[in-house]
C-alpha cells in the first residue's frame, strides 16, 4: 500500500530539485486540468434535472430527510 504523504515528499523534493521548465510546466499543467468544474462534465439532462431540482426546492417542493423517515416508518 502506497504512504501517501511520503509520495507527497518525494514529489515535492524531486519538483524543488529540478530546473527543467518543462517539468514544473506539466505539473502545472495537470493541477489546472484537475480544477475543471464539475459542472462541464455533465451533460444537458442532467444539468436540467439538478435545474428543475432547485426550482422545486426555490418553490418549497420538498422534505427533509426526517420527514422522509417518518413517512416511510423508519424512525
Amino acid at each position: 500500500m502506497m504512504d501517501i504523504q511520503a509520495e507527497k515528499i518525494s514529489l515535492a523534493q524531486l519538483l524543488l530539485q529540478t530546473d527543467d521548465v518543462t517539468i514544473i510546466k506539466k505539473v502545472k499543467a495537470i493541477f489546472n486540468s484537475k480544477k475543471e468544474d464539475w459542472w462541464d462534465e455533465l451533460n444537458i439532462a442532467q444539468k436540467e434535472a439538478i435545474e428543475e431540482s432547485e426550482r422545486e426546492i426555490d418553490r418549497g417542493e420538498f422534505f427533509l430527510y426526517e420527514e422522509l423517515k417518518k413517512q416511510l416508518g423508519i424512525l
